[in-house]
Parts: structure tokens; sequence; C-alpha cells
């Protein structure tokens, strides 16, 4: 709300609060809309000045009013401006195959960490970015170099292995500005063909990297980042202890910010619908003990939002279920629990 002196008002303006005269007696609710019936009878009362309501007060979900806050676009518009510069760094090392600028990268993390403020921020405000079409690799890149400050914290790495995190994470998908942009972001399903030629996005990375001043944990987070712990990922399907363990923080980090950026043939999905999809085979794919701790940290982010459900009803999550962590226990307004982890037939659709 904003308050708005009585000679400024407009027609159509929305009251914020009830207001009160000098003898302390209703005489304008709150939610009523400003004509001159009421210009008139703030006048006969002497009030000067009335709260209003903005754009972000009309706002119905949690990401409605993250995306219209001051704080968000304060954000917004630091990220954009930090883009350009990350582009340039990235495109000419490409282009040269000559690297020393890791102090610049460094800057552009810490900038748009401290506009943020703390992590729970920072991952709302990645989630209502939307980058443009022809900065979308670069901007997977940035956003997963910002997750990874966040991450790393709730993994609870040293400062010195957390910045090599966030190092990792602005180079390990480097290979893909060597590949086609159609290719990159197809909407459609990929032939076996294109999704051959994908995922030499991987050894295109390291070829850039190999001979780089760069820490040995980010060229193998590079070429490693696809492998799985079940030994069913990419390029060489290895398993275990076989992948080096900055890789598998970034499987994680790169899963996660691709299903939480909206892309042109989907929005993005909610947290509990990450939760899920991380759940249905997680465990086997990602290293337990780096995946648990993040989807746990994720889940108790929600406490206390409200959520729609499939069947239209709304209710409070209240208790995060430790066992089935994307279906909370909620509490209806009149007192009542919805566990859904005993409920199928039911899902969270929005987050308020």
């Amino acid at each position: 709300m904003k308050d708005v002196a009585r000679m400024a008002l407009e027609n159509g303006m929305v009251i914020g609060e009830d207001i009160y005269n000098y003898q302390n007696e209703l005489i304008i609710p709150k939610d009523t809309e400003v004509n001159g019936k009421v210009i008139k009878k703030l006048a006969l009362h002497s009030i000067i000045c009335v709260p209003i309501k903005e754009e972000i007060d009309f706002a119905t979900t949690h990401f409605e009013k993250v995306r219209l806050s001051k704080a968000f676009q304060t954000f917004q518009l630091t990220y954009n401006n930090c883009m350009p510069i990350y582009t340039k760094l990235m495109n000419n090392f490409v282009n040269t195959g000559v690297w020393k600028s890791t102090s610049q990268l460094r800057d552009i993390y810490t900038k748009l960490s401290a506009c943020a403020g703390t992590g729970e921020s920072l991952l709302d405000f990645l989630y209502n970015m939307l980058p443009r079409e022809d900065a979308m690799t670069h901007a997977h890149c940035l956003n997963s170099a910002l997750i990874s400050g966040v991450f790393g914290t709730w993994w609870e790495l040293s400062q010195d292995d957390l910045l090599l995190l966030v190092q990792c994470a602005f180079f390990y998908d480097i290979g893909k500005l060597k590949l086609p942009q159609e290719l990159l972001w197809k909407s459609d399903k990929l032939t076996d063909l294109e999704f051959t030629k994908l995922k030499t996005h991987t050894m295109l990375g390291f070829e850039l990297l190999k001979d780089q001043p760069i820490d040995e944990h980010v060229i193998k987070a590079t070429l490693m980042h696809h492998e799985r712990c079940d030994g069913s990922g990419y390029p060489s399907k290895l398993k275990g202890d076989k992948i080096d363990i900055f890789a598998k923080y970034i499987a994680v980090i790169d899963a996660y910010e691709a299903m939480t950026s909206a892309r042109t043939y989907r929005q993005p999905l909610h947290p509990f619908q990450v939760i899920a999809n991380f759940e249905r085979d997680g465990y086997e794919k990602y290293e337990k003990g780096i995946l648990q701790p993040i989807l746990y940290h994720i889940a108790a982010t929600q406490l206390g939002f409200t959520v729609r459900l499939n069947n239209d009803e709304e209710a409070k999550v209240t208790t995060i279920n430790k066992d089935n962590l994307a279906r909370p226990l909620l509490t209806r307004a009149d007192g009542s629990y919805i566990d859904l982890s005993s409920k199928p037939e039911l899902t969270i659709t929005a987050i308020f």
C-alpha cells in the first residue's frame, strides 16, 4: 500500500485500510473504490491522507507477490545489468580459448547474492526471472551459480569449497555455447541423433577447460555433471565414487535450475513439484546424502504458505512429512487436517 493525499486521489483507486474520523468512527471501509462521493466524504471529515492499494496488494499467489515487490525489481535490474557482462566474458573465452576473468565472475556472484539478501529470497527471485530466448544458456549457468551459493550453504560447505562450487556452476555448461540454440532449447522431443549431439556438450566443455588455469574440480564437474550414481548418465556411465563430488553437487543444482526456470513450452515447476520429481527416482541417480538435505530445505521454506489443491480446496502447510517431502500435512481453515501422504489423488496446484 501507499499513502496518497486526498487531493491526489483518482476514481478507481481502492482504499487499503478502514478509514476512521477523529471521533474514531468508521467512515469508509477497507476495499472501497474511490469516487467523487468518497473524496467528498473524506474532505467533510478533514482526512488529508489515505492508504491506497498498489498492484502488489491484489496479488494472490506467493510468487506474484514476489514478482511485484520492490526488492525483486531491484534484483531484476541488477541481474539484467550483470547478464551482458557475464555473457561477454564467456563468449570471449569460447572464441579465444583463453580464460583470465575469475575475479569478475566472483564480483557478479557477490553483487547478485548481496542484492537478494537471503538464500530463500534469491531462489524466489530466480523463480520469477524471464530471460530472453537468445540468452537462455548464459542465464542457465548464471542462475546455477547463484543457486550453488544457497545450496552450498545448506550443504554446510566451507567458504573455500562454496566458492569453488560457485565457480563450477559458472562453467559446467559452457560446452553448450558451441552448439546451436535451436538444438539446446527445442520445445519438441529431441530425436535420437539430436540428443546424441546435445550430449557432446560435456566433452566440448572439458576440451575448453582442460588446459586452463582452473581448479581440477571445475574441469571434472564440467565433464561429469550428467553422470549418475546408478551408472545411467553420460558420457562415461560412471557410478558412485567414480564421479567427482563437485560434479554430484552440480548435477542436483543443474536439475533444480532446469525445473524452476520458465521455458517457452511450460511454466516453472513449484517447489513441491520439484521435490516430487526428485523423489521419484532421485535417490538412485543422485547421492542421497547430497540430495536429501536440499529437498528438506526446499520443503521447509514452504511452511506457513497456503496451497490450492486439484480439488480447489485451500489449506496451510503446517508439517513436512520427512518420509514424503513432496506431500506435507495441511491444515484447513476450520482446523481439520489433510495428510497428502495418504491421499495420492490430491496434488498441490498453486502456492500462496
